[in-house]
């Protein structure tokens, strides 16, 4: 093991945290899935940080990064669905955004070329804003009282970055698959 597998593993840890995190939910321990939650999101940053600062991005790291993120996002607003502790329209809402953009990239992999994935500044403000109505609906069920606008503001403004964001990569791919079908033609 060298330096550069720290970020891998710390994705790896992050990863095997969602079992205990869904398990705390579904047993109702709340503050101890938001210290699981807070944890994995912590780490996210740890493992971004030492990829990234320090030069020890790899391949595996590439791709196992945003799986172990999608992961926990879909994993808690699933949950968080299937016991009726938010509703299902958020989570239709969250998901959904992620498979739209998942059959995108598919579309475009085999209609065009492999394409090279980098989130934009919506995309990563609407990471954040997920996260953070996240946390705010896991910190309300741990029995802190939040002011009741804070988590609706969040709700707001996830809800627009999830709209904004799912639109935004459907127009991008798809003029950019215009424009390489067109040059493929012309």
């Amino acid at each position: 093991m060298t330096r550069r597998d720290i970020p891998n593993l710390i994705t790896l840890l992050r990863l095997l945290l969602l079992a205990p995190f869904v398990l705390f939910l579904l047993d109702g321990k709340y503050a101890v899935a938001l210290l699981v939650f807070a944890v994995a999101g912590i780490s996210d940053g740890i493992d971004g940080y030492l990829a990234r600062g320090h030069g020890w991005s790899t391949p595996l790291g590439a791709i196992l990064d945003p799986v172990a993120d999608k992961l926990l996002m879909a994993t808690s607003y699933l949950t968080l669905g299937w016991l009726q502790l938010i509703p299902l329209w958020i989570v239709v809402l969250v998901i959904g955004r992620d498979l739209i953009i998942l059959g995108g990239a598919l579309a475009y992999t085999h209609l065009v070329k492999r394409p090279e994935m980098a989130p934009s500044r919506i995309s990563k403000f609407n990471t954040a804003a997920q996260i953070i109505f996240m946390l705010s609906v896991l910190t309300a069920l741990s029995g802190v009282d939040l002011p009741h606008w804070w988590v609706r503001a969040w709700l707001a403004i996830m809800v627009t970055t999830t709209v904004w964001s799912g639109s935004d990569y459907v127009w991008r791919w798809s003029n950019r698959a215009l424009r390489e079908h067109k040059e493929q033609r012309g």
